[in-house]
């Protein structure tokens, strides 16, 4: 919960002081390291709300409520266990000025112009972060989405400013973290994620490949029924993507430890499933995901500051 005083500030700072934000940025105090002492990375995601994806569940504006989202993600980044957070510009900051990323990773979220349900979501355009500012702000990673639909010509651009946006971010020596999905067009034209293990192993290959060098690049993967086939095409470093949490936080946590025990695992970044949980307990959810990472007990490799 974000305090009256707190908010206030907050908006008065917004309204008063826009240098503080960059002063923010600048005088955060940075973790040395990106990865745990336990070789993991455990993110909160909350860059949704950046292309107008605000539902959870059947309420459509869940994520509309600025102070309430803040509020979870405070609550969410208090828990030792939780390294830190992946965000759009505007939301990043709040938390800066609120004095919640101390020693925290934070890794910024550059494509947000495929906006959900647009005629041209597919068409990711980059309109958040872009290399430099993440080199500028001493931001941890920057974060891309590439959705891959065969009969959408919108992801040629989307492949394209991603290639572009990993090779920029590798001159920085800065870490790119690719979330590569498969989509395709059910019989009415609605988007919907292939979940299917050809489909998703094609989109890891494609993504590996992007960009002048790979020396620095992620991949965010989806929980899927063979995560061994999928984790198993590349040599990167993954996180499992927590997705749309389901009706069952039970099966959401199984189907993520399957993930995290694969070899080139390293971690969780979970949104929506931990910040608005079917029963409100958001300390509880996190507690949960974050014994489910410790259990997987990914091999630890030697944490490159």
């Amino acid at each position: 919960m974000i305090s009256d005083r707190d908010w206030t500030n907050l908006l008065a700072t917004r309204a008063n002081r826009p240098d503080a934000v960059r002063a923010a940025y600048a005088e955060r105090r940075r973790r040395p390291r990106l990865l745990s002492a336990h070789g993991t990375l455990f993110l909160v995601a909350a860059d949704h709300p950046g292309r107008g994806s605000l539902g959870v569940g059947t309420d459509p504006l869940a994520m509309a409520d600025r102070r309430d989202l803040l509020g979870r993600l405070v609550e969410a980044l208090e828990h030792p266990d939780v390294d830190g957070v992946l965000g759009t510009p505007d939301v990043i900051e709040e938390l800066l000025l609120l004095g919640a990323l101390e020693d925290k990773v934070v890794i910024g979220s550059m494509n947000r112009g495929g906006l959900a349900g647009a005629s041209w979501e597919i068409d990711d355009r980059f309109t958040g972060y872009d290399a430099d500012a993440i080199r500028r702000y001493r931001l941890d990673g920057g974060k891309m989405l590439l959705r891959i639909v065969d009969e959408d010509a919108g992801t040629i651009p989307t492949l394209e400013g991603c290639a572009r946006a990993v090779s920029e971010l590798a001159e920085h020596g800065i870490r790119a973290m690719i979330e590569p999905l498969p989509y395709r067009r059910d019989a009415s034209g609605r988007l919907v994620l292939d979940r299917g293990t050809a489909a998703n192993v094609r989109a890891v290959t494609v993504a590996s490949a992007l960009g002048t060098t790979s020396a620095y690049t992620w991949l965010k993967l989806p929980a899927t029924d063979e995560p061994d086939r999928v984790a198993g095409a590349t040599t990167l470093p993954t996180v499992v993507l927590g997705g749309v949490p389901s009706a069952d936080p039970r099966a959401d946590l199984s189907s993520w430890g399957r993930a995290l025990a694969q070899p080139a695992v390293r971690g969780l970044v979970v949104g929506r499933a931990l910040l608005y949980p079917a029963d409100g307990d958001v300390r509880g959810a996190v507690a949960a995901a974050a014994r489910v990472l410790r259990a997987a007990n990914p091999r630890a490799i030697e944490v490159i500051a």
